[in-house]
């Protein structure tokens, strides 16, 4: 009787593990996660790296199912992630402390789910004008046709703030086009507009094609106004474009520039977020390959001047277990 029931029992277990082995692969099969990326105009620096990070997030990772699409820019990009249209995105650290705190354009409409991922780079200001325009100043600008950017953009507000420091009534003291910038290109090379606010990281598809197609130029921002943005706004920074970086730039470019950062929803989880987190960064080097924005960024400043942003915690523990945070 032993000798019939010793197999039957070892079969039983066999059976029961294999089940349970089983049951295990479906317990730890990740649901699909779709995350919507919102970037900025197609000309621009946000569209390619946001359609870069899609790639890479849905190659590396199986169960992430990541789209890239064209936007306005930060402050569309916010108010989506907020409504939930938009998981993932990139804006400039100011308007993301606006959207978090619920200030200025975002008054009355905090969004405390907001969280960094990571902060990127500068995002400089570009300030191009046609060559025959006769503006080699912020304060020349008046009275001329400018295009601040598309309305509800991050462009629009950088214009608005910096024209005012510099003495300027906006938007009624000017000839404001509301419009982005792939219609400013045209519009330049026709000759119908005076000059353009850019902002985007370098360099900028745009400011090419106006400095070779459209006879653009860049202007420096005056150091006054500088000074007095960042007694105001603490989130700015005085940079250089350095000469060379656009075609006819013989000299550099003195300018205000503000850190962009990836960020995420507390929707998302902190094992989800954690994943994408890790896999940018460890991947970095490739996404620097096609975008220049990204070349020189460091892991070790990923964390520094986001503007007092919380980081997502599945961020928090990536970067502890690189040392990069105690």
């Amino acid at each position: 009787m032993k000798k019939i029931w010793l197999p039957m029992i070892i079969m039983m277990m066999i059976a029961t593990g294999c089940v349970n082995k089983a049951d295990n692969n479906i317990n730890t099969k990740k649901e699909m996660v779709t995350i919507n990326i919102p970037t900025a105009a197609t000309t621009g620096t946000l569209y390619p790296l946001g359609s870069a990070i899609a790639n890479l997030w849905n190659s590396e990772l199986d169960y992430v199912k990541a789209n890239a699409q064209a936007s306005n820019g930060g402050i569309e990009n916010l108010n989506l992630l907020q409504s939930g249209e938009a998981q993932v995105s990139m804006a400039v650290t100011s308007i993301m402390y606006e959207s978090f705190k619920g200030e200025g354009i975002f008054e009355g409409k905090s969004n405390d789910k907001l969280r960094v991922i990571a902060g990127l780079y500068y995002n400089p200001n570009q300030v191009v004008v046609r060559r025959e325009s006769g503006i080699d100043s912020l304060q020349d600008i008046a009275g001329k046709s400018f295009a601040s950017g598309a309305p509800g953009s991050t462009t629009e507000v950088e214009t608005k703030l910096h024209l005012q420091e510099a003495g300027i009534d906006y938007p009624d003291g000017l000839k404001t086009q509301f419009v982005g910038f792939t219609e400013s290109i045209d519009l330049m090379r026709n000759k119908q507009l005076d000059g353009a606010w850019i902002m985007a990281g370098l360099p900028t598809a745009a400011v090419t094609e106006i400095t070779t197609t459209a006879s653009g130029k860049l202007i420096s921002i005056e150091e006054d106004v500088i000074r007095g943005l960042q007694k105001k706004y603490p989130w700015y920074a005085r940079v250089i474009i350095p000469a060379g970086t656009y075609e006819g730039q013989d000299q550099d470019i003195t300018t205000t520039a503000i850190k962009m950062a990836l960020f995420t929803t507390d929707d998302l989880s902190e094992e989800v977020v954690y994943d994408l987190t890790k896999t940018f960064w460890e991947n970095i080097e490739t996404l620097q390959t096609s975008n220049h924005a990204l070349k020189g960024i460091k892991i070790e400043e990923a964390i520094s001047d986001l503007a007092g942003l919380p980081l997502h915690q599945g961020a928090i523990q990536y970067y502890k277990e690189k040392g990069i945070l105690e």
